[in-house]
């Protein structure tokens, strides 16, 4: 008999819920220090996870979490791109 696959879990840095992997989007710094969503969870470098609601990135971004997540300051035209990539993924 089979094991069941255990299924990866992850904190949003907005609610601070734990949920699956596949559930969140993953916000990833580049070795080159540059922020995306990557919404695959391929790309290369550090991740942080969020919840797909624009609140939870809100409530990162109140809470200083990815600065945390990531050592590093956060430009505010990056969260604007965040936002935007979310609004953007939300409607296709």
């Amino acid at each position: 008999m089979q094991k069941p696959r255990k299924i990866p879990q992850r904190q949003c840095l907005g609610c601070r819920e734990m949920k699956n992997k596949r559930d969140l989007i993953r916000v990833v710094r580049s070795p080159e220090g540059e922020i995306s969503l990557d919404f695959r969870g391929k790309k290369p470098g550090r991740g942080a996870y969020v919840c797909p609601e624009p609140a939870c990135l809100a409530r990162a971004k109140k809470s200083r979490a990815l600065e945390r997540a990531f050592s590093a300051a956060i430009p505010p035209e990056v969260y604007d791109q965040l936002e935007e990539q979310m609004r953007e993924e939300r409607h296709e």
